[in-house]
């Protein structure tokens, strides 16, 4: 029996959260089945981890009822993301797309800004690297029902329900994920709401006001960072995530930060480093 959580999470979208909570990934992985309703055809995102993915594969199908799956697709290579790839792929018959090939079965990988026609809607890939270089999200306009008149946004780990993501450093990128945050930004035209439906968390409200909080919260750390190396003897690039500069500057920039989730924040914190030695240097 599966113990995944499924949950209606908008109009166009049911979460199902696989059982495989810890500090990273907060209550669980959400794979969602959207699908526009009365169709007789579903796509699946993000099948989740590897480890109970069968079960997890029972929750879903349970979503789905008679439904055929059309394309699973997959907004960035974290296992927590891909470890389910290859169960779902068999269990449901059908192709999966990503930005990167090796997480493709029969099927190309996805490319930015192209349109998937599909379970009766229209998806749209915005590519919003930074989180790692092949992030997307998946952006839904017909999902419009209030509260969001401007539709859903897909948003992997590039924006999560709860907290702030890490920067998958040096695949991961700063300059990257600021632009992300302007082009996630971007998608509320004349104030017209856009909910984020994330990978790990609740669902949040407004993706524009998130993005904003996302990129202030991000342009505040690079000040701080820039104080405590005012006076630190020059740091090479690229930064050494694992070395004892950057050990002791998250020591100082978060002290109180749990060992759980310490080595996300050394790489967040390298990428934030390289960035601000990076932009010193133009």
């Amino acid at each position: 029996m599966s113990s995944s959580i499924t949950l209606a999470s908008s109009q166009f979208t049911t979460r199902v959260t696989q059982d495989n909570p810890s500090g990273m990934t907060l209550t669980g992985t959400n794979t969602y089945v959207v699908a526009a309703p009365g169709a007789d055809t579903a796509m699946i995102i993000d099948p989740g981890f590897g480890e109970g993915a069968a079960e997890h594969a029972d929750a879903v199908a349970e979503v789905l009822g008679g439904r055929s799956v059309e394309l699973i697709l997959v907004t960035h290579h974290h296992f927590d993301h891909t470890g389910a790839v290859d169960t779902f792929h068999q269990r449901f018959g059908a192709p999966v797309r990503a930005v990167d090939e090796d997480w493709c079965r029969e099927a190309s990988p996805l490319l930015a800004y192209e349109v998937i026609a599909a379970a009766g809607t229209h998806l749209r890939v915005v590519p919003t690297p930074g989180h790692t270089s092949d992030s997307v999200s998946f952006m839904l306009p017909d999902d419009d029902a209030a509260p969001h008149p401007g539709g859903t946004v897909l948003t992997g780990d590039t924006i999560l329900g709860e907290g702030t993501t890490m920067l998958d450093y040096p695949d991961g990128d700063l300059y990257d994920y600021l632009m992300s945050m302007d082009t996630l930004e971007g998608l509320e035209v004349d104030g017209r709401q856009v909910s984020v439906l994330p990978a790990h968390g609740p669902t949040l409200d407004s993706v524009a006001r998130t993005a904003d909080e996302y990129r202030s919260h991000r342009l505040e750390r690079v000040e701080q960072l820039r104080e405590l190396i005012s006076d630190h003897p020059a740091i090479l690039t690229p930064v050494d995530p694992h070395s004892v500069v950057v050990h002791d500057l998250s020591m100082q920039l978060y002290p109180t930060l749990p060992d759980v989730v310490r080595d996300p924040a050394k790489l967040t914190l390298a990428a934030t480093l390289d960035y601000l030695l990076s932009n010193a240097k133009s």
